[in-house]
């Protein structure tokens, strides 16, 4: 059988993207078979495009989150039946095609008030808010937190969820209208970086004594400034490159700006175990179901246009969560 798909012969920019027929075969042992409804778009497809996070081989199909049906599961499958309503985020990548094959481990049923373009925007993202607020750095009633990106996708997510949690959330944005967009979804305090000093913002805003955590998706851009915001012993939890990579640095300079601690987790480690997948998507169902974290489709692009939503992506003229269409 045969079917659409975005492939990649080689890395570079948005214009590898290449819509090409492929063909699909049936699942093998543990498998499914998934007719995509809708795939969500995120900046680690980007590092896979360029090279920054090399694929296994090429040509290959890129893309690590969507939503779709059950068309044929493989020998050994037991949880799921033809017809279900199932969403992913995370390895192996593939979802940028009309059908594909994927581990029947890594799917996971979808409530019935949760439609697929809404989980294909929400299930990467998602669940990458859940373990940077829950387990990374657990987020206490009564934190003040610094979130760079306020407007992204997992920025929209993580400022409604802290929000819940009872913190007061403080975000970087690059303009005026993304900086309303952000406090309409929870974020107190917003700093337009562009315009503003993010290090003396942040020192006014809580009093001089900084903040426990940053979460940073930007990377080299924002480095230096988000250990300077931290109060001692604070977490800077990087866990993104939009800006590129953090350059190498000397472990010294944690201890000399007060014994701070930097981690570089992944939404692959934190739900590479099967019980850990179900629990961290049953606890973004939850939220999402009590009406307390809202899920923003900013725009929506056919699957055939990827090259142009990767464009935009870049050019931060994206806002929320990015969903491609088959």
């Amino acid at each position: 059988m045969k079917c659409h798909a975005i492939r990649i012969f080689e890395t570079g920019g948005p214009e590898v993207l290449q819509w090409e027929k492929v063909e699909v075969v049936a699942p093998g042992m543990g498998e499914v078979l998934l007719d995509q409804t809708a795939v969500g778009l995120n900046f680690i497809d980007v590092y896979h495009r360029t090279g920054l996070y090399p694929l296994e081989q090429l040509p290959a199909t890129p893309g690590m989150e969507g939503a779709g049906v059950v068309a044929a599961v493989g020998v050994g499958v037991t949880e799921l039946m033809v017809g279900d309503r199932v969403a992913y985020a995370g390895l192996p990548p593939g979802a940028y095609a009309e059908k594909r094959l994927i581990p029947a481990d890594r799917l996971v049923a979808l409530p019935e008030k949760i439609d697929d373009r809404q989980a294909a925007a929400m299930m990467l993202q998602g669940m990458t808010a859940q373990y940077l607020l829950r387990s990374t750095y657990p987020v206490q009633s009564g934190d003040t937190i610094l979130l760079h990106a306020a407007a992204g996708g997992v920025g929209l997510i993580a400022c409604q969820w802290a929000k819940a949690l009872g913190a007061t959330v403080i975000g970087t944005v690059g303009s005026k209208e993304k900086a309303a967009l952000a406090e309409a979804h929870g974020c107190d305090h917003t700093i337009l970086y562009r315009q503003e000093n993010i290090v003396e913002r942040v020192r006014e805003i809580t009093g001089g004594v900084g903040v426990p955590v940053v979460y940073d998706s930007v990377g080299r851009e924002t480095f230096a400034a988000s250990l300077d915001c931290l109060r001692p012993r604070g977490v800077l939890v990087s866990f993104g490159n939009a800006s590129g990579p953090v350059a190498p640095f000397e472990p010294g300079i944690l201890a000399q700006k007060g014994s701070l601690y930097f981690t570089r987790p992944t939404l692959m480690t934190y739900t590479a175990s099967r019980a850990d997948l179900l629990a961290s998507a049953e606890e973004l169902f939850d939220i999402v179901l009590s009406g307390k974290v809202k899920i923003a489709i900013g725009q929506t692009y056919a699957l055939a246009d990827a090259a142009q939503a990767h464009r935009d992506l870049e050019g931060r003229k994206t806002v929320g969560s990015t969903v491609l269409l088959p």
